[in-house]
């Protein structure tokens, strides 16, 4: 036996008689520790892949302490090329090592950091050492290390402490406590050495044996841990003098970017540097739009990039789009998708937000309250207006290209939640405009309208195309008043909501009472209505409860008929409410407008007077000709066949 191992030895045996500890026997995990160990493996991590994290970001808190160290202590020097995290894999023995050349552990750091589950050594050291905030020590609860477990059944720490000569390895297999023992380390710093778990049915393991596997979940969360965390990375290439054979090695690579972009120097970077971004961390497969680079020092400090792409992910309009932005945490990934930084309208923007002032919880996963976050989401949502704004202003042919694909978001934005969000987005929304023939904002359409205009004209329908064909058009074109073409199913939704536009109501160019009769026409159709009021009571008889009403039209100039309707909800509304899956037999109050000066009503009171059939006949087909210029389905087209029929013979 040689002489280190005799004194080692002999001085447990002195601890034992002297009631102290025997660091190779069995302790256990303290303070309800191991229940607390087996909850926190089972139900506080949402990914086993998080592991890495946790044990790069306490690798790089022991460098991080170091730094501070020589801050204050003008005996140590910091040369930031001495300092890095090590990923070594041993597939063979299924093992994995974390090493890294930070600050180190003692026997009772070990012991009380990592025998005390929930006691922060780095919480400890910045209350102990008045760190102020600005300093990257990431680590707030201490349980980060033991999201080990996870994915592996036994581990290993090898650690020693700067300014000490002893350096001491901890073990456990997380069931039956733990093992603190000295051991030979000749560099100051801490190894970590994982035994990958063997996979199950359920689980694969050997993942966490891949290098690549490893090198996208570091590159996933870590990215922009401050110091090089390296690898050593198995590569192929050709034999000397051979042109077949090729032969495996290693190198060692850097796998972390370090510096982030968003704490570069906005001057120093180029739209091609943010294009870049945009690609590497794949938020989409385009090119941005805009991109919008905050930084804030304040109540809540944050740095964020913001991109407005260009165009529409394949299923951005269904249930499986997850909005949201990437969210940090001292360069740490905690979250990859952070709903409650975007509002809902917004949700088409990519991009990420990093923060040292979170409150997060022990998982390092959530918040545990929103505060923080309600702050930083209402700067980025006043941030993104006004980049829409800027670009609506400013560029206005990357604004519709933008609006073709996000426009009716925009549009859900105002109708939701009540219309509380008309404010923010009104000035957002554009509509296709009969007389420009282009797309146009509410702005510009008030901007324009004559004195005595009193409402916002539109006109609903499937495309431009069809609307511009709509009877109902005909009497405010003829005033010279500009209608807005509604061709999204949330249109007539939204302006509903709305009510109005800088004090201008909205008015669809069906409604029953337009607001522009003028006196003399209003007199006329009060003449007419009462000299073929029995005719327009006989056809409403025959349609039931088709239509409310029958009555002339004062609409109507070229057409022979056209249906218009009362209350709230419009025809445009009810074909909407029918197409959706779960949508009832709600109908709009339809009025049945015919144009007394046609043709066609001529032949109407002559059928009434002389042949009921033949009204009956007249009226079923210019109530379906009414539907069909609608774009609603009729009822019974082999009725409406027949009757054309009747109508040749």
């Amino acid at each position: 036996m040689n002489e280190s191992a005799s004194n080692y030895i002999y001085n447990n045996i002195m601890q034992l008689i002297m009631g102290g500890e025997i660091y190779l026997r069995k302790k256990q995990f303290k303070a309800e520790s191991q229940r607390l160990l087996d909850l926190m493996i089972n139900s506080i991590y949402t990914h086993k892949e998080i592991f890495l994290r946790e044990l790069i970001s306490n690798a790089s808190d022991a460098i991080d302490k170091i730094y501070y160290k020589a801050l204050t202590d003008s005996s140590l020097s910091f040369d930031k090329d001495s300092y890095y995290v090590k990923i070594a894999v041993d597939k063979e023995n299924r093992l994995l090592k974390i090493s890294d050349t930070g600050i180190g552990m003692t026997k009772d750091e070990l012991d009380n950091n990592l025998g005390t589950i929930a006691k922060s050594g780095s919480f400890a050291f910045k209350k102990e050492n008045e760190v102020k905030d600005g300093y990257d020590i990431i680590g707030q609860f201490g349980v980060g290390f033991y999201s080990a477990f996870m994915v592996a059944d036994h581990v290993t720490v090898i650690s020693k402490a700067l300014n000490s000569e002893e350096a001491y390895k901890w073990e456990s297999d997380s069931s039956e406590g733990y093992t603190i023992e000295p051991c030979e380390k000749d560099s100051i710093g801490t190894d970590v050495i994982l035994k990958i778990k063997a996979n199950t049915e359920d689980e694969s393991y050997d993942e966490y044996l891949d290098e690549y596997r490893l090198k996208s979940i570091i590159k996933k969360y870590s990215d922009f841990i401050r110091y090089p965390i390296k690898m050593d990375l198995t590569k192929s290439r050709l034999k000397e003098d051979s042109d077949k054979e090729y032969e495996q090695y290693t190198e060692e690579q850097v796998i972390n970017s370090m510096v982030p972009i968003w704490k570069k120097n906005k001057n120093e970077l180029t739209d091609e540097d943010y294009e870049n971004f945009y690609s590497e961390k794949h938020y989409g497969f385009d090119k941005p739009v805009k991109h919008i680079h905050i930084s804030v020092d304040g109540a809540v400090s944050y740095n964020s990039i913001l991109f407005i792409p260009e165009s529409m992910p394949f299923d951005f309009y269904t249930k499986e789009y997850e909005k949201g932005l990437e969210l940090y945490s001292n360069g740490v990934l905690i979250m990859n998708k952070c709903a409650e930084l975007l509002p809902d309208y917004f949700s088409f923007v990519k991009g990420m937000v990093d923060s040292e002032d979170l409150s997060l919880n022990i998982s390092r996963e959530l918040l545990q309250h929103d505060r923080q976050l309600k702050l930083i989401a209402k700067n980025i949502k006043n941030k993104i207006k006004n980049e829409l704004e800027s670009l609506l202003k400013n560029e206005r042919d990357k604004y519709e290209e933008l609006y073709k694909s996000f426009g009716r978001q925009l549009k859900y934005g105002v109708y939701s939640e009540y219309g509380s969000n008309k404010d923010v987005l009104q000035d957002l929304l554009m509509f296709y405009s009969s007389k420009e023939k282009k797309m146009v904002t509410l702005d510009e359409y008030v901007s324009r309208m004559p004195e005595e205009q009193k409402y916002i004209y539109y006109a609903a329908g499937e495309s431009v195309e069809r609307i511009e064909k709509l009877p109902q058009t005909e009497l405010v074109a003829d005033k010279g008043y500009e209608i807005l073409y509604f061709t999204d199913d949330v249109d007539e939704f939204a302006v509903r909501m709305m009510m109005s536009y800088k004090e201008k109501e909205f008015k669809s160019v069906s409604s029953s009472d337009l607001g522009i009769e003028g006196e003399n026409e209003d007199k006329a159709s009060e003449a007419d209505e009462k000299e073929h009021k029995e005719l327009f009571e006989q056809m409403k008889t025959i349609l039931s409860d088709k239509v409310s009403s029958v009555r002339a039209s004062k609409r109507l100039k070229n057409h022979p008929v056209c249906l218009a309707n009362e209350g709230e909800l419009s025809i445009e509304m009810e074909k909407v409410l029918k197409a959706m899956p779960n949508g009832q037999d709600i109908k709009a109050d339809k009025i049945l407008e015919i144009n007394v000066n046609h043709d066609v009503f001529n032949v109407l009171k002559d059928a009434y007077e002389k042949d009921k059939e033949k009204l009956k006949l007249y009226t079923y087909l210019l109530y379906n000709q009414a539907l069909l210029i609608e774009g609603l389905s009729i009822e019974d087209p082999v009725e409406f066949s027949n009757n054309i029929c009747k109508m040749m013979i």
